[in-house]
């Protein structure tokens, strides 16, 4: 059965007449435009009435013997999720919701260097992350330079930095502020990881004089300090985009052969599943941004005339917050690599290197550097 067009037009009992009156006569209406067509009319020939066919019949608003047409009705919903009707609003909500924000730096390591999960609660499933370390020796600036690049301003009370620095009374006492590695996440989703210090004389102090008993393959309490040094550094070596070598001095050959050995033992990027498989290509090295920042420097320390003539002298620079700002902005612009085989999530980047430090603690290379040094 051919179905009628539906035409606009309004019947001709119903359009405007024109007012009597001198004046010219207004142009006839014009022909109604078909602005829909039925079902099933679309490929007919023919199907299409015009204007001049005669006046146009109202469709049916009811078939008879049949069901009304009625719109379809879609509902979306996750997979795995109960129907929107049974859902609970809070735990949707809840969902949704943001990480809370961090107010101060929780454990990634403790001082047993044991790995600590209460980090990750903090982290989304998305890939825009960004990931900053700091090694240095011991009182050199670490904690106060990655709070400053994290949240804080110079004018700030210390004592209220996300990574609490050495204090005064602990200065003065040779003491160390920070045990294993600290964790961090701003807002704009950048790790910031602050360590212990390397070849730390206080942690050696305290290793010998509270009596601490040594792991079965470490036989002198030194070669144990050092050992959990170069896991440190072989560690942030492995999980960061961006690693930041903090000094109190123009240089420090002995820590730059201590980076060479700990760049040497680091692990290689795993594969993606896990187990190497016959045959396969052997894993790529992966090597982050090393930046070198001197927390303690005066003028004359930069000065290059002695050496360099043609350079001249150190011209100075400018106030300590727009230096911050500065470092800042080099260090967030620094190019992203991928981390490893597959692209991580700030989730699976917590997965990835909690697998990275077991593998470190773990390393036949570490072990036998271990063993070379009594």
């Amino acid at each position: 059965m051919q179905k009628t067009p539906i035409i606009l037009a309004k019947p001709p009992g119903e359009r405007p007449q024109a007012k009597a009156g001198p004046g010219p006569a207004p142009p006839p209406p014009a022909p109604p435009h078909v602005l829909m067509k039925a079902r099933g009319e679309e490929g007919r020939g023919g199907g299409v009435a015009s204007a001049g066919e005669g006046p146009a019949q109202a469709p049916p608003r009811e078939r008879e013997g049949g069901p009304r047409p009625t719109q379809p009705v879609y509902q979306l919903h996750g997979r795995g999720l109960p129907p929107p009707g049974a859902m609970d609003p809070v735990a949707g909500q809840s969902r949704l919701a943001a990480p809370e924000k961090m107010k101060t730096s929780i454990k990634l390591v403790d001082e047993q260097m044991n790995w600590c999960d209460s980090a990750l609660e903090y982290l989304l499933e998305q890939t825009d992350v960004l990931v900053v370390g700091a090694l240095g020796l011991q009182g050199t600036g670490k904690s106060t330079l990655l709070s400053l690049l994290a949240a804080n301003q110079p004018d700030e009370d210390p004592r209220s930095f996300v990574f609490r620095p050495q204090g005064p009374e602990l200065r003065e006492r040779g003491g160390s502020q920070t045990g294993g590695i600290d964790f961090f996440i701003t807002q704009e989703r950048v790790v910031f990881l602050d360590t212990q210090p390397l070849l730390s004389p206080a942690l050696l102090d305290h290793l010998i004089n509270n009596d601490r008993k040594l792991p079965p393959e470490y036989g002198l309490p030194h070669t144990y300090i050092e050992m959990q040094s170069l896991q440190i550094a072989a560690f942030l070596f492995t999980v960061c985009h961006v690693v930041l070598l903090v000094q109190d001095w123009f240089t420090d050959l002995g820590l730059y052969r201590f980076l060479q050995t700990a760049e040497m033992v680091k692990p290689s990027t795993p594969s993606p599943g896990h187990e190497p498989s016959a045959g396969a290509e052997e894993p790529s090295e992966y090597y982050p941004h090393l930046g070198e920042t001197h927390s303690a420097t005066h003028s004359a320390t930069h000065s290059a005339a002695p050496l360099f003539p043609l350079l001249g002298a150190f011209r100075g620079h400018g106030s300590f917050a727009a230096l911050v700002a500065r470092l800042r902005g080099r260090v967030l612009a620094a190019a992203r690599a991928q981390l490893s085989h597959s692209l991580l999530t700030e989730r699976s980047w917590f997965h990835y290197a909690a697998r990275i430090w077991d593998g470190v603690k773990k390393s036949s290379a570490l072990a036998e550097y271990g063993r070379l040094l009594g």
